[in-house]
């Protein structure tokens, strides 16, 4: 019997691009991808955070993210597969972290945690959750762009994979 190591990099599958979301999965998926990338990048995701809702209320919200990808990280069913900060496609499991965001900061809980449990064991889905929706209703505020409107300029950012 061979081993199929598909199996093991199956969340990080192309499921489509990161022009195709809306802004609040876009952005929820492009801070995952920074705050994985290392201290240089979370100090960006500071900055975002800072310059929108100030020092204190920017604080805030990156401990909140911090507790969402630490919880994540440490109670995932496996490990969460994700493609580099400049890569244009959209993993299979950055997918569903992006639905769950915005599921979560839709209001609608209950599907919220049923996601929550695709990304997380049952037992910490309330948690995440409830830090999901923190985080998705401050993405919310930020009045984000969807990316597809920012494709349309000129400027375009290399791929990488």
């Amino acid at each position: 019997m061979t081993h199929d190591v598909s199996h093991a990099r199956r969340g990080g599958a192309p499921v489509g691009y990161i022009t195709e979301l809306g802004g609040i999965e876009a952005a929820s998926v492009l801070y995952l991808r920074l705050w994985s990338d290392g201290d240089e990048s979370r100090t960006c995701v500071s900055g975002d955070f800072e310059r929108c809702f100030g020092p204190a209320n920017g604080g805030r919200l990156l401990d909140t993210f911090g507790q969402l990808c630490g919880l994540c990280t440490r109670h995932g069913r496996r490990p969460l597969m994700l493609h580099t900060v400049g890569c244009q496609c959209l993993g299979a499991d950055e997918s569903c972290f992006a639905n769950f965001i915005a599921t979560a900061a839709e209001g609608d809980r209950d599907d919220a945690m049923l996601i929550a449990t695709l990304l997380v064991r049952p037992d910490m889905a309330p948690l995440v959750t409830a830090l999901a929706t923190d985080f998705g209703l401050a993405l919310r505020r930020m009045h984000l762009s969807a990316p597809r409107e920012v494709a349309q300029t000129d400027i375009q950012p290399p791929t990488f994979h």
